[in-house]
């Protein structure tokens, strides 16, 4: 388990593959370090909701998971998202325990981005 707090600088779009699996990306901007650095995360499945509750500019910490994967000879890593708290605030918007591992979650219908 991995956590990083921040702010969120940008939302994507639901994105839905014909199996049903589906992912919505943020973006949080760190300052732990002595330069700022954006990091893209993402949540699947019933986790998308979380995303949903986002807002452009607002402070977070996120709890992520490390998912690696091979596809066509290439290498990607994804950050899962599995619980996102506004910073400061007690209560979470999500289960305190990361879901169990599901291959499922790593299956895509298309060729993942770069």
């Amino acid at each position: 388990m991995y956590e990083l707090s921040g702010t969120v600088k940008e939302i994507f779009e639901e994105k839905t593959f014909g199996s049903g699996f589906n992912v919505r990306e943020f973006v949080v901007t760190t300052e732990a370090d002595k330069y700022p650095q954006d990091i893209c995360l993402q949540c699947v499945k019933e986790k998308v909701e979380m995303v949903n509750k986002l807002k452009t500019g607002e402070k977070v910490k996120v709890s992520f998971d490390l998912r690696g994967r091979e596809y066509q000879g290439r290498y990607f890593v994804n950050l899962n998202a599995w619980k996102v708290e506004s910073a400061g605030a007690g209560g979470g918007s999500a289960s305190d325990e990361p879901p169990p591992f599901d291959p499922a979650d790593e299956i895509l219908d298309e060729e993942p981005p770069f």
